[in-house]
């Protein structure tokens, strides 16, 4: 019987759970992916709760922010002047964006104060983990012209070409 190791086409289906840094959590449909293992990168707790699995095993997998958007940084949150900035985009709880002196400044909006703006420099998505429920549905052996493309095409992404 076949196993998930490295260069094996693997087939899941998972139904995801995002959590939100305030305690929400945002259920999404399920879905289908096939990847190969160990070239076609996924967070590494996918990848080791994989490891070693076989067809019709069902995983409940963890993955935390840092392995996907990044762990939310209170650092990040800081009182600037609301001098200079455009007035009708301030909202609290949007993200707020202005070209200055050739460079985008992008902060999400916690609280406008009278001089101030308490603003959230933190990626948007930061802070964001999900859980898994999925089934391996399907292990195949993948050509050399599969993981050929499936290694060009992450070095693609790693250097933002993709």
């Amino acid at each position: 019987m076949e196993k998930v190791e490295q260069g094996r086409k693997v087939t899941i289906e998972y139904a995801m759970k995002s959590h939100y840094p305030d305690g929400t959590v945002k259920e999404h449909p399920t879905e289908r992916l096939t990847f190969i293992y160990g070239v076609d990168r996924q967070p590494p707790s996918l990848e080791k709760a994989l490891e070693g699995s076989r067809v019709g095993q069902r995983l409940k997998v963890i993955i935390p922010p840092s392995e996907i958007y990044g762990d939310h940084d209170s650092s990040l949150i800081k009182e600037i002047p609301r001098k200079g900035l455009i007035k009708q985009r301030l909202k609290e709880g949007q993200f707020y964006r202005q070209m200055k002196m050739g460079s985008l400044v992008s902060f999400r909006v916690l609280e406008i104060r009278e001089n101030t703006v308490l603003a959230d420099f933190n990626r948007a998505m930061a802070g964001i983990g999900v859980s898994l429920d999925l089934e391996v549905l399907k292990i195949d052996g993948a050509s050399r012209t599969e993981i050929n493309d499936a290694i060009r095409a992450q070095a693609q992404r790693s250097i933002g070409c993709g």
